[in-house]
């Protein structure tokens, strides 16, 4: 099983590469049955939606949306980390899956958020419900870190072992979704 961990912020100076970077190293440390690939949307560049027909149809025009295509298509389940930005997750986020939707359908998802005092966990769940509406299973286990800038130092994020401890729980339950849900996409 393919699991694409997705760094949902594109902002300069983002905290979330650190972040990203951590449990993409924990993850892959750790992998509870998966194989760790990682997406950078700030890398894969997507303008905001260009293309005439419904998602659903499948039929891009654009090789940015064939190339993203193929990288949900090829994933059985997703970590995003997620920022929280005026409570909500952050425009990039919502233009990347706005992009596609069958190939998003029945496929686990969790969360590493981060921000302030909440953690992200305010745009956790505005960003649940929209996979809902794509047909996917957000799990409740999420790694959430609140106060990121106290986490941070040169570019490095250091994990407690709350962090640690909820990132492993967080691939262990999101590896048996994925595996129950794999017959059906």
């Amino acid at each position: 099983m393919k699991l694409t961990i997705i760094l949902t912020s594109t902002r300069p100076g983002r905290a979330g590469k650190a972040v990203a970077d951590w449990f993409h190293a924990h993850a892959r440390a750790n992998p509870a049955g998966f194989d760790i690939t990682f997406a950078d949307l700030q890398d894969i560049n997507l303008p905001l939606l260009d293309e005439p027909n419904h998602p659903a149809m499948q039929q891009y025009e654009h090789e940015h949306t064939r190339r993203w295509s193929k990288i949900v298509d090829d994933s059985d389940a997703f970590i995003f980390v997620l920022p929280e930005y005026n409570y909500t997750p952050p425009s990039s986020f919502v233009n990347a899956l706005d992009y596609l939707y069958k190939e998003w359908n029945y496929k686990p998802a969790g969360f590493v958020s981060y921000g302030g005092i909440s953690g992200g966990i305010r745009s956790v769940e505005t960003a649940k419900h929209m996979l809902n509406t794509l047909e996917m299973v957000p799990v409740k286990q999420q790694v959430m870190i609140p106060m990121v800038a106290d986490h941070l130092e040169n570019g490095t994020f250091t994990p407690t072992a709350i962090h640690e401890k909820s990132a492993q729980t967080l691939l262990e339950t999101l590896a048996r979704w994925a595996s129950a849900l794999k017959t059906m996409h």
